[in-house]
C-alpha cells in the first residue's frame, strides 16, 4: 500500500510566500502603531506653570497698553497670577489666552482656552503692582487753590489703586482743588475741578476770531462755568447766544 501525500497550493503559499509577506506587513503595522502612539502623546497634559506663564505674559501686554493710553511716565509693574485649583486636562494644540475683564489694571481676568474640539476653558485672575512717575502736591494746598507749576512735581508712586492719577503736569495746571491736599499726596481727578472763570451775572467780553480778524463786544453771563464750558451769554444787543468759556471773564461764540 502506498501513502500519497498531497500538498495544497495554499500550504505552499504559507510555506514560501508568508515569510516574505511578514517581512513587509509587520514593519507596516509597527509603523501604524507608532504613528498612533505619537498622535496620542501629542495630547499631553498642560502644566499649571506653563498656563500661568501664558496668562502672566498676556497681563503684562495688557498693562503696556494701559500705560500707553494713560501716558504713564516710566511705568513699572509686577504681575501675580492667582492659581486655578482645577486640574488642567490634556490639549493637543497650544492653549490661547484671551482677556475677560481688563478695565482695572490692578486686577484683571483672563480665560485660557484649549482650541481642541470640546476643549477646556479656565479662568484666571491677575494682580498687578504698578508704579509710575505721577503728579504730587509740592506743598500743602488749601481748598479752592488754583494750581500753578510751582504747586506740583513728578514723583514715583505706587498707583495700583489710583488709575485716575496724572502723569502730565500741564493737565493739572489751572485746576482748582476740591479740598485740602497735603504735600506729597498724589493728585487724583476727584481732588481737582476746573475753576469757575465766569459766574452768573458777570460782565464778560465776547471775542470772535476769524483768521486774522478779531471782533469783541460786551455781554452778560446767564450761566457760570469753568474753562471749556458752554454757557448762555446775552450780548450788547440783547440777543442770547451760546458761548464757550476761554479765560477769566472771557468767552467766544460756540457756533
Amino acid at each position: 500500500m502506498k501513502l500519497v501525500l498531497h500538498v495544497s497550493p495554499y500550504c505552499m503559499l504559507n510555506h514560501k510566500v508568508l515569510p516574505m509577506l511578514n517581512k513587509r506587513i509587520v514593519p507596516g503595522i509597527f509603523l501604524l502603531l507608532l504613528i498612533g502612539t505619537i498622535k496620542f502623546s501629542m495630547a499631553a497634559p498642560v502644566t499649571a506653570e506653563q498656563l500661568a506663564a501664558k496668562v502672566q505674559q498676556a497681563a503684562q501686554e495688557q498693562l503696556k497698553r494701559h500705560a500707553g493710553l494713560a501716558n504713564w511716565i516710566d511705568p513699572q509693574f509686577t504681575v501675580e497670577v492667582v492659581r486655578n485649583a482645577r486640574p488642567i486636562g490634556p490639549c493637543a494644540q497650544p492653549p490661547r489666552v484671551e482677556p475677560a475683564d481688563v478695565r482695572m489694571p490692578a486686577r484683571m481676568r483672563f480665560v485660557a482656552i484649549c482650541p481642541d474640539q470640546g476643549g477646556w476653558r479656565y479662568e484666571f485672575v491677575t494682580r498687578a503692582k504698578i508704579s509710575a512717575k505721577v503728579a504730587v502736591a509740592a506743598t500743602d494746598l488749601s481748598t479752592g487753590k488754583i494750581l500753578s507749576s510751582d504747586d506740583v512735581l513728578l514723583e514715583r508712586h505706587d498707583i495700583s489703586g489710583m488709575p485716575d492719577s496724572f502723569s502730565d503736569l500741564t493737565a493739572v495746571q489751572d485746576m482748582a482743588t476740591r479740598r485740602t491736599i497735603r504735600a506729597g499726596d498724589v493728585l487724583r481727578q476727584n481732588m481737582l475741578v476746573a475753576p469757575t472763570l465766569v459766574k452768573r451775572g458777570d460782565a464778560v467780553r465776547i471775542v470772535a476770531k476769524n483768521e486774522q480778524i478779531e471782533v469783541s463786544m460786551a455781554g452778560e453771563a446767564i450761566d457760570g462755568g469753568g474753562r471749556g464750558a458752554t454757557i448762555r451769554v446775552k450780548n450788547a444787543s440783547g440777543v442770547t447766544i451760546r458761548a464757550r468759556v476761554t479765560d477769566m471773564g472771557q468767552v467766544q461764540p460756540a457756533d
